[in-house]
């Protein structure tokens, strides 16, 4: 039961993540879509992240490069999951995030040494599998990737990124762990806005609160999914993270007044199934004890 905890707030940050679409079509809808939008709702959460890791930063100095990864990792995986989601379809954007799994299970088990073992590895083929059908896979999902798709696609490897950096960073304090990446989005989204000359409006008192409320929903998802990524091996978090998938594809056909098809309930069954299985605590190998004599 002790590890319940970290398994339940992992699976509830990731779904408010997988809802996390619907404030940002909102913003896109009236004009502020994109980097711009990342830059603005990240800074503001900047004022909040730069006091605490300087508070925190004899705890996590002699993990420095580790917190440098998940800045960067975190922060291009929010950045770009934020831009892409907003300029294009949410479940073709989903699917290419969600390759993040793949990586995940095997970072954790090239650079982490975390077991792969039978019932891992079918846990992944179940989730993938569920991922299929709930998106449906056809000739147009597989189309030639656009900007957008790579986009998610590097979201994706830059959040398998930050997963393993996380599990490694076992020094570092989780307000740090979940504050940094907070830092990476506000300075990647800048630096992309620079490169690609894209003007950052100046915000009014109602889009202030407005995107202060995205902001405090990004500061409990994020909490809550370090908090599980820190106390749950890479594999097995990766697995229970897709709880997000679901939550996007399912509310986006639901709000979207499209019919949810039987392969999609079926596809959702398989990935909450294959979450379970890997949540489920490996037996320990058997010791073999031989017997004593007289």
């Amino acid at each position: 039961m002790a590890n319940l905890l970290p398994q339940t707030l992992l699976v509830f940050g990731a779904v408010l993540w997988g809802l996390g679409w619907l404030p940002v079509q909102f913003f896109a809808a009236r004009g502020l879509a994109g980097m711009p939008l990342v830059v603005l709702t990240y800074s503001l959460l900047s004022l909040i992240a730069l006091p605490v890791l300087w508070a925190q930063r004899r705890r996590w100095r002699a993990q420095t490069r580790h917190l440098i990864t998940m800045g960067l990792g975190g922060g291009w995986a929010t950045a770009a999951l934020i831009t892409a989601l907003a300029d294009g379809h949410v479940v073709r954007v989903m699917l290419l995030f969600y390759l993040a799994p793949v990586w995940s299970v095997l970072g954790g088990w090239l650079m982490l040494g975390e077991r792969l073992g039978a019932l891992r590895i079918a846990a992944l083929l179940l989730a993938m599998l569920g991922i299929a059908l709930t998106l449906g896979i056809d000739d147009a999902t597989l189309a030639p990737l656009t900007a957008n798709d790579w986009l998610a696609l590097s979201a994706g490897l830059a959040f398998s990124l930050n997963n393993l950096a996380t599990r490694a960073a076992d020094q570092v304090p989780l307000a740090s762990k979940a504050l940094v990446s907070f830092i990476g989005s506000a300075l990647l989204g800048a630096l992309v806005c620079l490169l690609t000359a894209q003007a950052i409006p100046l915000p009014d008192a109602p889009l202030v609160g407005q995107v202060s409320l995205l902001a405090l929903g990004w500061v409990i998802s994020m909490a809550t999914v370090q908090y599980g990524l820190t106390h749950i091996e890479a594999g097995r978090a990766a697995l229970l993270v897709t709880f997000e998938l679901l939550a996007a594809v399912l509310s986006s056909a639901w709000l979207g007044e499209r019919e949810i098809l039987p392969r999609e309930w079926l596809g959702a069954a398989l990935v909450t199934s294959a979450a379970l299985i890997a949540a489920w605590p490996e037996r320990p190998a058997l010791v073999v004890r031989s017997a004593p004599t007289c």
